[in-house]
């Protein structure tokens, strides 16, 4: 059996035991243990998926439902997709694993923009910024550069912002370097309306070159979380959204008073609702989806934004509401919902 299906003798065992791959028949007297020709092709099944590290349990699951084809493509594509993103997690820590070498060996890192992309692009993500310092990897804007793209990225735990600097031009190697507060806020007060701005990241310094600047500091020394695992290609529902009209009608709706976590006040949260035919409301009534989040950080999304048109994006009562710019298909913000009693 071991040969013929690419299993192990301890793997036998090993599924025998956890009676996913039992015997036909055991010897009660030697305890050898045979197996049906009709067990060969489960037994090579088992094994392929387990060459690509399947959990005991989807296993299970796939061989119990192996002829209904929906239940098997949804476990094989939801492990699918794990692999995915652990070779991508597994491909972001070798890139920081680099730029922690490149430390000690300082190679720059060259972004070239302009002061308009720049600016757009950093205040659409400094309302996010963190400020509790016991969280010094929240205090400042990820400056996240790969092969071909550039973003900045910023998050306090309970919202996230992400703003791509569309058309830039990038040089050398992928770094992830997170830029202090305060010399956001220098760069986005001395920037003018338009010029071409080099930014430069060598070892654990940044400086950022514009016409009339020449403006520099010391990186955060702190690694960002890994705020690719939030960011969803799709979304359940998505509802295109006036600002102006929507900012009114937010401000105006009531709004209900949740407790806030431990040693925090209580917050202030509206909930937004989509019924059956697609129309979202803010005034907390019921509907097929219900989402609570904090209005205060609702409306400073929305500030931060572009006038016009938003798209909002809802998955249900737990997942974080996106709000997407179609002019910037790279940006986008995300709140973290907060759950209703």
């Amino acid at each position: 059996m071991a040969r013929e299906s690419g299993l192990t003798v301890s793997a036998l065992r090993f599924y025998d035991g956890a009676g996913v791959l039992v015997p036909a028949s055991v010897d009660p007297r030697s305890s050898y243990r045979r197996y049906s020709d009709d067990q060969v092709p489960v037994a090579r099944l088992i094994a392929r998926l387990r060459r690509v590290g399947m959990p005991l349990a989807d296993i299970c699951r796939v061989l119990e439902h192996r002829r209904d084809r929906s239940v098997v493509d949804e476990v094989l594509g939801a492990h699918l997709t794990r692999l995915e993103d652990g070779l991508a997690d597994a491909r972001r820590e070798l890139r920081h694993a680099r730029a922690l070498l490149d430390q000690e060996q300082p190679v720059t890192t060259v972004v070239r923009t302009t002061a308009t992309d720049l600016a757009a692009a950093l205040r659409a993500v400094r309302f996010a910024v963190g400020s509790d310092p016991a969280l010094p990897m929240l205090t400042g804007v990820l400056l996240d550069v790969d092969d071909s793209s550039a973003r900045v990225v910023a998050s306090d735990r309970y919202r996230l912002a992400v703003s791509e600097l569309a058309g830039a031009a990038v040089a050398g190697p992928a770094v992830g370097a997170l830029v202090p507060v305060a010399l956001v806020d220098e760069v986005l007060g001395t920037l003018g309306d338009d010029g071409p701005v080099t930014i430069r990241v060598e070892g654990a310094r940044i400086a950022v070159e514009a016409p009339d600047a020449m403006l520099s500091g010391r990186l955060v020394d702190h690694d960002f979380p890994d705020y690719r695992r939030l960011l969803r290609p799709s979304a359940a529902h998505r509802v295109d959204v006036d600002v102006e009209r929507f900012r009114a009608e937010l401000t105006a709706a009531p709004t209900r008073q949740v407790p806030g976590p431990p040693g925090e006040p209580a917050q202030t949260v509206s909930v937004l609702t989509l019924d059956a035919r697609g129309e979202l409301g803010s005034t907390g009534a019921d509907g097929v989806v219900a989402v609570g989040v904090a209005r205060e950080f609702l409306l400073e999304a929305l500030d931060a934004g572009t006038a016009g048109q938003l798209v909002l994006e809802l998955d249900g009562p737990i997942a974080p509401l996106a709000l997407r710019d179609p002019s910037r298909p790279g940006d986008v913000s995300m709140l973290m919902p907060i759950r209703l009693p």
